[in-house]
C-alpha cells in the first residue's frame, strides 16, 4: 500500500462535461505530483462521470465519488473531504484550471 498523499484536491461536479477534461488535465500538469484528486460528481445528468471515470482509469491518483442525486456543492465536497487522505486540501472548481505551478507554490508556503 502506497503512503498517504501530501496534497488531496478536491472538486464537485455537476454536469462539468463541458470543462472537467481540462480542469482534471490543469491537476495532472502540476509540477508538484504528490496529489491526489477526489471529484464528487453531484448526480450529474450528462456525460461527467465518464470523463471522470476515464480518467481515473488512467491515473491511479484520481477518485470518483458518486452521489445519486443532486445534492448541492457542500455535500459534494464534504463527502470528498471524507476520502481525503492528503496531509493538506485544495480545492479546484470544475470549471477552473491551475496554472503548473500552483500545488508547488501552495505546498512550499505551508
Amino acid at each position: 500500500m502506497s503512503a498517504a498523499p501530501l496534497a488531496s484536491i478536491i472538486m464537485a461536479a455537476y454536469n462539468s462535461e463541458a470543462f472537467i477534461a481540462e480542469s482534471i488535465a490543469s491537476v495532472q500538469a502540476q509540477t508538484f505530483g504528490d496529489w491526489e484528486l477526489l471529484v464528487a460528481d453531484d448526480g450529474s445528468s450528462d456525460g461527467t462521470a465518464a470523463i471522470v471515470a476515464t480518467a481515473a482509469a488512467e491515473d491511479p491518483r484520481i477518485r470518483l465519488i458518486r452521489l445519486e442525486r443532486n445534492t448541492g456543492v457542500a455535500r459534494a465536497r464534504n463527502e470528498a473531504l471524507a476520502a481525503a487522505q492528503g496531509r493538506f486540501i485544495a480545492f479546484l472548481d470544475s470549471d477552473d484550471l491551475w496554472l503548473p505551478q500552483k500545488l508547488e507554490h501552495q505546498v512550499a508556503f505551508m
